[in-house]
C-alpha cells in the first residue's frame, strides 16, 4: 500500500496552547492569524491533515504549510513573513492598540469613537484609523437593534413553521397572513421636482395627512401570489371579513394553513369560533417577537420600498386604489420567496447569539 510523506510531529507546551487559544478566540485578532491558530490546535489534538482541512474549510495544502511552519518556527512561524519594499509603519502592536481602544473603550465626550477623536488619542492619522477599521470591519458609528423571543414554545413553533416552508403538506395551501396597519395617505406640501440629469428627485420634508387604511394580506408560499383586502379599521371584525375572502378564493378541496402572529385580533372568541366552523383552516402562530418567520413581512417591505415610500396621495380612496393597482400588477407575475435555512440552522444561530450576549455581560 502506498504511503504518503510522514507528518511532522506537532506537540504543544502549555504556553503555546494558551497563546493559540487566545489568538483563535479574541475578536481583535486578525482573521488569518485566528484561522492558522485553529488549524494548529486541531493538528495538535491528533487530527489528520485531511480532517483538519475539512473542519476549517481550507485546503489540505494550507494545513500542511502551516503545520510545517509551526514545527520550524513555533509561534513566530504563524506570523506573516516580511514582505519586500518599504517597512510597515503600522506595526501589529499599533493595530492591536487601535482595535482594543475601539472595542473596549469610549471617549469621554461621546458614546463612540470617530476617526478624528481616535487619531488625536493615538497620534495616528485619520486615514490610518480608517484603514484599520476597514480591514477589521469596525464601524463604531453604526448600531443595529435586535429582539430575542422569550416564547417558551419557541423551538416547537420554529420547527412547525419552517417545516411548512421546506415541506408543505399535500392538497393544501400555506398562507402567510398579517396586516399592514396605519398606511398613511400622504401628500407633500409642495409639488415634487422630478429627477433630471445630475440632479435627484426633490420633495419637501413636510407633508399633509389624508387618513389611513389597513392592508390585510395572505402570501401563498408556493406561488408568491398575494390575497389582499383593504379596510379602514383594524379589528377582529375586519379580520373575519378577510378570512371569509380567503375561504371564497381558495378551492374547497384544499386545506388552508395560516401562518400568523399573536396579535389580539387573531385570537378573539369570534375568530376562534369561525375556525371551529371551518375545520379545513389550520392556524400556526409564530413565536412572540419573531415576525421575521412570517414571509408576508418580507413582501410588506417590498411594497413599502418599491411603491409606498415615494408615492403621494391626496385621499384615502386614492391610496387604496393605488394599493389595489399594485396588488393586481404584482399578481400578474408573482415570485415566491425561497426559504433556505432549516429549523436546526436557525436554532443554532440563535444559541450562538445568546452565548455572545452572555459573554458581553462579563
Amino acid at each position: 500500500m502506498a504511503m504518503g510523506r510522514p507528518k511532522a510531529e506537532l506537540v504543544l507546551d502549555a504556553t503555546e496552547r494558551e497563546q493559540l487559544l487566545a489568538w483563535s478566540r479574541r475578536r481583535k485578532t486578525a482573521q488569518a492569524l485566528a484561522l492558522r491558530a485553529r488549524v494548529i490546535l486541531d493538528c495538535a489534538d491528533g487530527g489528520s491533515n485531511t480532517e483538519v482541512a475539512e473542519q476549517n474549510a481550507v485546503s489540505k495544502q494550507m494545513v500542511c504549510k502551516w503545520r510545517g511552519r509551526f514545527v520550524t518556527g513555533r509561534l513566530d512561524g504563524l506570523l506573516d513573513a516580511p514582505r519586500p519594499g518599504q517597512p510597515r509603519k503600522l506595526t501589529d502592536s499599533i493595530v492591536e492598540e487601535v482595535i482594543d481602544r475601539t472595542l473596549r473603550t469610549k471617549p469621554g465626550h461621546a458614546t463612540q469613537w470617530s476617526t478624528r477623536s481616535l487619531a488625536q488619542v493615538t497620534g495616528l492619522t485619520q486615514n490610518a484609523i480608517f484603514r484599520i477599521w476597514k480591514a477589521f470591519g469596525l464601524q463604531p458609528h453604526r448600531q443595529e437593534t435586535f429582539k430575542l423571543s422569550s416564547d417558551p414554545l419557541f423551538v416547537e413553533k420554529v420547527r412547525d413553521i419552517v417545516g411548512l416552508y421546506l415541506d408543505p403538506p399535500i392538497k393544501a395551501m400555506v398562507l402567510c397572513v398579517d396586516e399592514k396597519s396605519q398606511i398613511q395617505a400622504l401628500d407633500r406640501t409642495q409639488p415634487v421636482l422630478p429627477m433630471m440629469p445630475g440632479m435627484p428627485e426633490k420633495r419637501t420634508h413636510d407633508y399633509m395627512r389624508h387618513g389611513t387604511t389597513t392592508l390585510f394580506a395572505g402570501l401563498d408560499i408556493a406561488t408568491g401570489e398575494v390575497l389582499g383586502q383593504l379596510h379602514r379599521r383594524h379589528r377582529s371584525e375586519e379580520f373575519l371579513k378577510f378570512l371569509r375572502h380567503v375561504h371564497t378564493q381558495v378551492p374547497e378541496e384544499l386545506d388552508v394553513h395560516l401562518i400568523m402572529d399573536n396579535y389580539a385580533t387573531h385570537k378573539t372568541a369570534a375568530v376562534q369560533n369561525w375556525f371551529v366552523r371551518h375545520p379545513r383552516f389550520h392556524v400556526h402562530f409564530t413565536p412572540t417577537s419573531a415576525s421575521w418567520l412570517n414571509q408576508v413581512e418580507r413582501w410588506f417591505s417590498t411594497l413599502t420600498t418599491q411603491y409606498l415610500r415615494r408615492s403621494t396621495h391626496r385621499s384615502t380612496q386614492a391610496l387604496e386604489k393605488s394599493i389595489k393597482h399594485y396588488l393586481s400588477s404584482y399578481n400578474e407575475n408573482p415570485k415566491p420567496f425561497v426559504w433556505a435555512k432549516s429549523a436546526d440552522d436557525i436554532i443554532s444561530s440563535i444559541a450562538r447569539f445568546c452565548n455572545r450576549i452572555n459573554q458581553s455581560r462579563h
